[in-house]
């Protein structure tokens, strides 16, 4: 063995050396996290790690960065092989991978092609970070700022070290063996170069630059924002998405009867699971979780990245002094809530979940914020004062209203729709119709539950309602952190439902839709829930109800977040209304999975907003601009959002608001 080789043995043994040792480090910090099971259902584990980090799907919904990075990513896949030779060839002399046959010149020309891929990537995004970037990329502060035009000078200098080391060799007559021809722009370098012994130190220099450049980016990584490099395929691998039948966004339950719990929901690092500080550890600072923020984007404090970012900080101030053992320290004196993130920030969350949407790498961030609320809301009793009054309707009235719940049919007032106390069993009916509180007590939306059950009724569909034996299903209290509150409301809910024997369920609501379909099953309530749009879009594509009146106006539709992002239910809305004769749809800029909040969600609907623009008239305005007619919803929150929006913009006598349900049953009459 050459002193080239010994030499570099001991520095491949250091650098994983150290590696090892910083990794072991973070993962016995993790250890200090509650327990998550995160391992089951590996066939839908391993096909989102293929979309999602090879396929690079989320990284490509921006059409100008994601290209970039997917050029980046499958770069650095491509030219391990690269590494892995170079590292081949520090530990035997001569070592390649020439042993292949016809695979190497293969694995040769794929190597340049892709490092100048590489390369231009590069600088295109410190072009766009420093020049001409979006507003998320040239506003970082400065450590993050610095770090990144680190890693990407770091990146570019690795290339550039190869294609010198390359050039260098085929210049020395080592090309064949190296399937020099193969590598078409190192060997069109290689004649910048003679065959001396000049030619050789430089080729050295650039082996050695190369390699350590490469063993120095590794260890540097877990110190760097650009962990992700390494963090973010399992991070992606230990989501849930598309795991469990509940669903992207249910929330996990508090065990509220343990006995031993000092305190409910999240205030420090301890509280939170694994899972969510290995989140921390995989965020790439890109900002496009800020960047699609509704709250974020009308001013308010919230900023979604900010939240991981923090919790990183935290976690890795506060983890060292645990593992120690260390009872008083000044870090142990303050905590992630109040020190690091206010309460502020947590409550202009919408949970639109556009956040979650956005990350390339999965991480989860309304979670983390709803588990922040639940220690507010349960253990410290702070919260936003309209609160008080929503959780002491929900308690007193079972709806977030002051309406009596004796009211709760008085929409159905000679429409002859039978309660289920009445028949005794669900068994009799195809649908139970979950009225929900708005449909129920507000006078604009008591209009779309009578328009939807005259489509069942024409449909000949066999349905009921609970009436008085309805309540509130619990998700305003429980994305306001009241987890108490709502597991109440749930489970008084599923006593009835299950003393019926109720099987299917229809509701025009997506938040008592979400609820019921992905929640209750938490507490024992199974029902095959559908949303309104998806039955009245298989009743008008099946031909069951006719719509053959016209209804000539240009319609704009606004998607409903725990419709959409939280069930992923875009198309349905939209052909229910779309055979409608004489009407056109017109899409906002904003639309489907990348479609703006109302501003009404987790909670949102019963307080003020009093930072910055309200989320519904930045909606509204969107909506407004398509110069549609009439602003289509399917939900009760979006219409009463847009509603107002249109009368703020004294836009209402010009443009109306209406549920799909209204469209199809105007189209319905003749």
């Amino acid at each position: 063995m050459e002193i080239k080789n010994i030499i570099f043995l001991f520095v491949l043994i250091a650098a994983f050396g150290v590696f090892g040792y910083t990794a072991r480090k973070i993962l016995g910090y993790l250890k200090l996290a509650k327990p998550e099971n995160r391992f089951d259902h590996f066939d839908k584990r391993i096909g989102n790690v293929l979309a999602i980090a090879f396929g690079q799907t989320k990284i490509l919904r921006d059409p100008v960065q994601g290209p970039i990075h997917f050029a980046i990513f499958w770069g650095f896949v491509i030219l391990l092989l690269a590494v892995l030779e170079s590292i081949g060839e520090g530990l035997i002399p001569g070592f390649s991978f020439a042993f292949l046959g016809p695979v190497y010149p293969v694995i040769g020309a794929a190597t340049d092609l892709v490092a100048a891929a590489v390369l231009f990537a590069v600088l295109f995004a410190l072009f766009r970070r420093y020049v001409a970037g979006p507003k998320r990329l040239r506003e970082l502060d400065t450590p993050s700022q610095m770090d990144a035009t680190v890693i990407l000078i770091t990146i570019a200098l690795i290339m550039i070290s190869m294609f010198v080391q390359n050039a260098t060799r085929i210049a020395l007559g080592d090309g064949a063996d190296f399937a020099g021809n193969a590598r078409f722009i190192s060997a069109a370098m290689a004649g910048w170069f003679g065959s001396g012994s000049g030619t050789h130190v430089l080729f050295e220099i650039a082996w050695w630059v190369h390699i350590v450049l490469v063993l120095g980016f590794l260890n540097f990584l877990p110190y760097s924002k650009h962990f992700h490099v390494i963090t973010s395929i399992p991070n992606v691998y230990f989501s849930n998405k598309g795991i469990h039948k509940e669903g992207d966004g249910a929330l996990k339950p508090l065990d509220l009867e343990d006995e031993t719990a000092e305190k409910f929901g999240n205030s420090d690092i301890e509280d939170f699971t694994w899972k969510q500080l290995f989140d921390s550890y995989t965020c790439t600072h890109c900002g496009r979780c800020t960047a699609a923020c509704p709250a974020n984007i009308t001013g308010k404090l919230l900023s979604p990245k900010k939240i991981i970012v923090d919790t990183r900080t935290r976690f890795e101030e506060k983890a060292p002094v645990m593992v120690k053992g260390i009872e008083d320290s000044p870090v142990l004196e303050k905590q992630l809530l109040h020190d690091y993130i206010t309460p502020q920030e947590l409550w202009a969350c919408t949970t639109c979940r556009a956040c979650v949407t956005e990350c390339p790498v999965m991480i989860e961030h309304v979670d983390e914020i709803v588990d922040m609320r639940r220690y507010l809301a349960l253990t410290e009793g702070e919260f936003p004062e309209q609160l008080q009054v929503l959780f002491r309707n929900l308690e007193n009235n079972f709806a977030p209203w002051q309406f009596s719940p004796e009211d709760r049919a008085s929409w159905a007032d000679g429409l002859d729709i039978p309660q289920l106390s009445e028949l005794g069993s669900a068994e009799e009916i195809d649908y139970l119709f979950w009225v929900g509180c708005a449909g129920s007590f507000d006078a604009r939306y008591k209009k779309v539950s009578v328009a939807l059950a005259h489509i069942l009724r024409k449909a000949g569909l066999r349905f009921a309602i609970l009436g008085k034996e309805e309540k509130c299903n619990g998700d305003p209290a429980r994305r306001a952190g009241n987890e108490y509150l709502a597991q109440m409301l749930m489970m008084e809910n599923i006593e009835t439902l299950n003393s019926y024997r109720v099987k299917n369920i229809v509701t025009a609501c997506p938040h008592c839709f979400h609820s019921l379909k992905n929640e209750f099953p938490q507490f024992g309530g199974e029902y095959n829930v559908i949303h309104h749009s998806e039955l009245i879009s298989q009743l008008v594509e099946q031909g069951v109800i006719l719509l053959d009146s016209p209804l000539r106006k240009d319609v704009t539709f606004h998607d409903s977040c725990y419709l959409g992002r939280y069930n992923e239910i875009y198309d349905e809305p939209r052909s229910s209304i779309v055979h409608i004769d004489g009407l056109n749809l017109v899409e906002m800029e904003r639309s489907r999975d990348k479609g703006f909040c109302c501003g009404a969600g987790g909670a949102q609907m019963f307080m003020e907003e009093t930072e910055g623009k309200r989320v519904n008239i930045e909606r509204t305005e969107e909506a407004l601009s398509t110069g549609a007619e009439t602003i289509a919803s399917a939900c009760p929150f979006c219409m009463t959002m847009m509603t107002d929006g249109v009368k703020e913009k004294e836009k209402n006598e010009e443009v109306e608001v209406k549920d799909i349900a209204e469209l199809v049953y105007e189209a319905m009459r003749k």
